[in-house]
């Protein structure tokens, strides 16, 4: 073996340690995933992965089809298809970009396309908004995407990792989006270990469709008008692999801690602090920060609080978090998103939570919801004290408001 194939050789077996966003996370996992076709279209917060995947490509570190699209629906397109034909994708987008691509990602699903995208989430415009809310992924949460939220550029690369595994098993055949808080992860810099290529090798599989592959050696429909006759058992195929997906994260997150030696517990959702909790409150992506910084004050007051991290939005692990809200006395939720209509007008995330908790078995805590450091505002140690102080007082049998805004100008 040539000193140059030693040295390739050697630098695939070790790990690195790199201070980079969670952007460049992503982009990072997408080089460990050897991934063959990725596309692009600039819109904030998302595009500093876009750059970041240029700069690899550039230098080399990276193969693959690298396509910059005219625009978000092409962009999706591209590799909806190019996943059809054998290819491990990659693409991503914010904001109205991510719903610009909507006929793309409305399809992707029911195609059973494993497609991996990343949402730097950026509120909707109009009013115009580089600042993070949740309601762009969340458009397709019905829709047969699993979603998940992670809230540092360690969590980012990992789950990236996960979620082709997942994605990409033959049980799942479903697309994964991955919402990183637009500024608060997309483009701050953290230290971040960087497993070797071996170790990456080992976890996570080739692509293959098998059978399911677009190609003139295998003559298959793809997308076909099904109407009436077929429409509703394609659905049901859909529910079954979604179903599904619990158990097969449960797998890739226990081989991930086997080969890599990081775990993640829960896979569905993290707690914080909950042992002796009396209340807990609840969100998802980066507000966890202030929130555990808040957390960590109260407690020197003698206020027992904790805190609950969904994950995974979808799958939404319903049973299991209904389990656990029932230890404590009071739940407020949360909310970097907004649902105009919805049941006591709450946030997304609150009426998840009220919907688990309302067959489940045991107690049936009050649930608060927040809306909360919409357009990117700053979710301050404040808020979450005084979010708190209704929590206790529903706890303790008081009539608060079922949905507050927190932060509002004055």
């Amino acid at each position: 073996m040539t000193s140059v194939a030693t040295e390739v050789q050697q630098k695939r077996q070790v790990d690195e340690t790199a201070l980079i966003t969670g952007s460049e996370a992503i982009a990072v996992a997408c080089k460990l995933a050897d991934v063959d076709v990725i596309t692009a279209y600039p819109i904030r917060p998302y595009d500093t992965v876009m750059q970041y995947v240029a700069k690899l490509v550039a230098n080399g570190e990276l193969d693959c089809e690298y396509i910059v699209a005219e625009g978000e629906h092409s962009q999706f397109e591209i590799v909806k298809h190019a996943s059809a034909c054998g290819a491990r994708v990659f693409c991503g987008s914010s904001g109205v970009g991510w719903m610009y691509a909507m006929e793309a990602l409305t399809v992707t699903p029911a195609l059973r396309i494993p497609m991996i995208a990343m949402v730097g989430n950026r509120a909707l415009d109009d009013p115009g908004a580089f600042g993070v809310e949740h309601n762009d992924a969340l458009t397709v949460r019905d829709l047969g995407w699993q979603l998940v939220w992670v809230d540092t550029a360690q969590e980012a690369l990992d789950t990236a990792l996960i979620a082709y595994r997942v994605s990409e098993d033959r049980r799942i055949f479903l697309p994964c989006a991955i919402s990183c808080d637009g500024a608060f992860l997309t483009h701050s810099q953290a230290l971040v270990k960087i497993p070797s290529q071996d170790k990456v090798d080992k976890f996570l599989p080739p692509y293959n469709r098998a059978d399911l592959l677009l190609h003139p050696d295998n003559p298959i429909t793809v997308a076909p008008q099904g109407n009436e006759d077929w429409v509703m058992e394609i659905r049901r195929q859909n529910y079954a692999a979604m179903e599904r997906v619990p158990g097969v994260l449960r797998e890739a997150y226990a081989e991930f801690e086997r080969i890599f030696g990081r775990s993640y517990g829960n896979p569905f959702f993290e707690e914080y602090q909950t042992e002796d909790a009396d209340v807990v409150l609840m969100g998802m992506g980066t507000l966890s920060t202030p929130v555990k910084v808040a957390i960590r004050e109260m407690r020197k007051k003698g206020q027992k609080v904790g805190f609950v991290r969904m994950r995974w939005f979808r799958p939404f692990a319903a049973e299991e978090l209904a389990k656990t809200l029932s230890r404590f006395s009071a739940v407020g939720v949360i909310d970097r998103d907004y649902s105009f209509g919805s049941p006591y007008l709450g946030g997304v995330l609150a009426g998840e939570v009220r919907n688990a908790l309302y067959p489940a078995p045991g107690r049936k805590p009050p649930v608060l919801g927040f809306i909360c450091g919409l357009g990117g505002r700053e979710v301050t140690v404040p808020d979450v004290e005084k979010i708190t102080d209704s929590v206790y007082q529903a706890a303790e049998g008081k009539s608060v408001p079922l949905t507050q805004w927190i932060g509002l100008r004055e």
